[in-house]
């Protein structure tokens, strides 16, 4: 796309930017109304799901669009990933009970991750790397502020109409952006001489599919040494042997191997990894803790969100500028993962009699950190392979990225599940014997208050404090509080997990080496220009 000129190549990315904004909203929107939804539709032990599913379907997508758009170009891929996308959010708002909310919601994904991916390959098309860290910051930012209008749209929605609306409100940005990407991306020739790697997809879809799934149902569904589990995880396992073996021999691997053998390649995408895992598996219990913690509604929860994602929209915007006028980038993300670090280890500290305001401040830090070092590995994964390598290199980041997020959420789901079962055990052994001994009409009410779910829910809360007689309502705000210092426990232990994987991410960073970033999208031209340090550059050998 090089022949195009300055002002097309900023239309084509107001088109791009427009895409990945309706993706991001509609995946934003549903944070902080998601508890409230769950509390109608039921299934608290599928809460995780719900966020799994999307993830793992947008990672498999994510990775096969990345190599068949290299064969076959960015825009027909971009436009299917739309149009999917809005059927899944379509029937996500028909959803009769959790099962199908979560089944439209893997349809969501799908569409998400052709979208995800050919929006960040398509600047490593249209610009050369150095300009790219302004782009990408732009970009970034643009999810920052979807995270933002998204969350407090979503909670002001399911406080004042229905559900549904959270799925269907943006369907006619989806529509209009379609009708950019279709007006203004320009086509592209199918390569000659590449071919569809079918082998490698299905190996990869049966490597990632099962070993997701383990590590979803590990400790919550099945034990971690039953036979299901085992059984999973050896199936992914020897898928993938096949998928190596496959791609070895391929043609055209949907996943050269050799790329790995770049150390900036292999580690931005560990770091990309980690920083999913701990992102998605963290970050997406502050609403959970807002409002089943500190008892604050859906509105007011998204009010208090917005302010990590404000952080985050500033630090992307600032920290692109500063890579594209320096040309560096190491220093940078090792700051700004450090920063999310100590955001996170802060949020274990939190409790029921945390205020607001300091809740407020933690979430600036992770979304100042975030925002300085997260958009850094994408960049660095381009700049370290060849153009015709671009779209497969950039999917492969985004893949670490996703998995990370699926393997984030499960793990997290079972620190969350089983640090909560323990409290409540062990918090709940007195309050059981003073149920007991209350009148037989009372006893079925206060059973049915030791529910963590209830927290979410707090209409129903009230309707049924509104129905004890007045002689119960000390021992009714006793398991209140019961209920939230339980919760507030487990969702320590999974702040302090998300603490221990970003550390990781911090020194790992330390050995990821920078290299200039290039002012042309030709790194064999550029070589050519300079005299700067020889950098290996992966090849596909011939």
């Amino acid at each position: 796309m090089e022949h195009l000129s300055q002002k097309e190549k900023v239309a084509i990315m107001i088109a791009v930017i427009g895409a990945m904004f309706f993706a991001a909203v509609n995946q934003t929107i549903v944070g902080n109304a998601l508890p409230k939804i769950i509390a109608d539709l039921g299934g608290l032990d599928y809460y995780s799901w719900v966020f799994t599913i999307y993830m793992l379907t947008s990672a498999i997508t994510t990775i096969l669009v990345g190599k068949l758009s290299d064969i076959y170009g960015r825009r027909p891929f971009i436009l299917i990933g739309i149009f999917i996308f809005m059927i899944g959010a379509f029937l996500s708002g028909l959803s009769k009970d959790i099962i199908q909310l979560i089944t439209y919601r893997g349809i969501q994904g799908l569409g998400a991750g052709m979208i995800m991916s050919t929006a960040f390959t398509a600047v490593g098309d249209l610009f050369a790397p150095r300009e790219r860290g302004r782009w990408q910051g732009a970009m970034a930012s643009v999810f920052g502020i979807s995270s933002v209008f998204g969350p407090t749209l979503g909670g002001y929605i399911v406080d004042n109409l229905e559900w549904k609306w959270v799925f269907w409100v943006f369907l006619p940005l989806g529509i209009v952006a379609a009708i950019l990407i279709w007006k203004l991306f320009p086509k592209a020739e199918k390569k000659a001489g590449e071919t569809v790697d079918y082998l490698g997809s299905i190996f990869l879809t049966t490597t990632i599919v099962p070993a997701l799934l383990a590590f979803s149902w590990a400790g919550t569904k099945y034990e971690w040494n039953s036979a299901q589990i085992i059984a999973l995880f050896s199936g992914a396992i020897v898928s993938l042997i096949l998928f190596i073996a496959a791609e070895k021999k391929a043609k055209s691997p949907i996943m050269p191997l050799n790329l790995f053998k770049n150390s900036i390649f292999t580690i931005s995408n560990i770091i990309a990894f980690a920083i999913g895992v701990a992102m998605f598996g963290g970050v997406m219990y502050i609403p959970y803790f807002v409002q089943g913690v500190l008892g604050y509604s859906a509105t007011h929860s998204s009010f208090i969100t917005m302010t990590m994602t404000l952080g985050l929209v500033i630090a992307s915007a600032i920290g692109g500028q500063i890579i594209t006028k320096t040309g560096k980038y190491k220093t940078q993300a090792i700051i700004g993962l450090m920063i999310t670090t100590i955001g996170m280890f802060l949020f274990t500290t939190m409790n029921a009699e945390t205020s607001q305001w300091l809740l407020v401040l933690y979430l600036v830090l992770v979304g100042l950190g975030l925002g300085v070092g997260m958009t850094v590995f994408t960049l660095t994964v381009q700049n370290a392979v060849e153009q015709s390598y671009l779209g497969v290199a950039t999917a492969t980041s985004q893949l670490f990225r996703s998995i990370g997020g699926t393997v984030g959420v499960a793990i997290m789901g079972t620190v969350l599940n089983q640090r909560m079962e323990t409290k409540m055990t062990e918090s709940f052994k007195t309050v059981s014997e003073q149920a007991a001994a209350a009148p037989a009409e009372m006893q079925e009410k206060l059973t049915a208050l030791q529910n963590p779910q209830l927290l979410l829910d707090h209409e129903k809360l009230t309707e049924i404090q509104q129905s004890l007689p007045e002689s119960m309502t000390t021992f009714f705000g006793k398991i209140i509080n019961l209920l939230q210092d339980s919760l507030s426990f487990a969702l320590s232990g999974v702040f302090m997990t998300a603490t221990l994987i970003m550390i990781v991410a911090v020194l790992l960073t330390f050995f990821l080496k920078e290299i200039p970033l290039r002012s042309s999208s030709d790194p064999v031209k550029e070589l050519e220009k300079t005299d700067t340090k020889q950098v290996k550059l992966t090849k596909q050998p011939v």
